[in-house]
């Protein structure tokens, strides 16, 4: 067996660091993205010790939330306020707090244009953001809903470029967002995750740190795998409103009540 160069065991350490913060609490994540599945997110983290982060180019949800304002139907009033007193949760519009965290997690959102290919503008300028103050030992999910392919064409060749190897310096995986507004059984911590890692390091790492605040996490092959998931969810869903919807106008011209 060759002898592991001190490059192999520099990475070894940053991996087990990474996975001892994740199993100690003492892990600092930041959530990109403060909407209706960013702040939940971020609130989820915050409720279970962990110090949090988010970061949002709104200066106004910013503000907001610093002063322990909630603006999102499935966040707790009470509790946003409780976790911004204890210093749990704050908020910036300044990404040069990732030099200082341990996670970030992407949440910002991708509206379809006109053609109906989804608008990754914004999934674009979270990364270049991050790159500028990207270091090893950091964990970078991308929850954002998009195309097959995107982590694997836009966010790990970026940071290569940058000379951070994916799944030995940083981790990055891709997990789809999937909330249901104003349900009220399940919710951010309760609702399974599916998370596909570049590398099994990187899933290996996004496991342990959303394991801490999410009941059941389901593994997948790939991060491609992840994203499809993601698509074909939504395009199961748009298919049964769709037909929902054309049985309804059938059955009011009938006279039924679809109920």
């Amino acid at each position: 067996m060759s002898p592991i160069s001190r490059k192999d065991w520099q990475n070894i350490m940053i991996l087990n660091e990474l996975k001892k913060k994740a199993q100690d609490g003492s892990l600092r994540v930041g959530v990109i993205g403060l909407g209706y599945v960013g702040l939940p997110l971020a609130v989820q983290f915050a409720a279970k010790g962990i110090r949090v982060t988010g970061i949002d180019v709104i200066q106004d949800k910013v503000n907001r939330i610093n002063r322990g304002e909630n603006y999102v139907m499935d966040v707790d009033h009470a509790e946003l306020a409780r976790l911004v007193k204890a210093g749990k949760l704050e908020a910036t519009s300044d990404y040069s707090v990732i030099r200082d965290l341990d996670a970030i997690s992407i949440c910002v959102p991708t509206p379809l244009r006109k053609t109906g290919d989804p608008d990754i503008s914004y999934i674009l300028a979270s990364r270049d953001e991050i790159l500028k103050y990207a270091h090893p030992g950091l964990l970078i999910v991308l929850e954002s809903t998009t195309y097959p392919g995107t982590t694997d064409e836009l966010m790990v060749p970026a940071f290569e470029e940058k000379g951070l190897k994916v799944g030995k310096d940083v981790f990055i995986a891709f997990s789809p967002e999937r909330v249901d507004p104003g349900n009220e059984k399940y919710g951010t911590h309760n609702t399974p995750k599916v998370m596909g890692g570049t590398t099994p390091e990187c899933l290996d790492v996004a496991q342990a740190i959303y394991g801490r605040v999410i009941d059941h996490i389901v593994p997948v092959s790939s991060t491609q795998a992840a994203e499809l998931v993601k698509l074909l969810e939504n395009t199961f869903r748009s298919i049964n409103i769709g037909l929902v919807n054309e049985l309804a106008i059938m059955c009011n011209i009938l006279g039924v009540d679809v109920w």
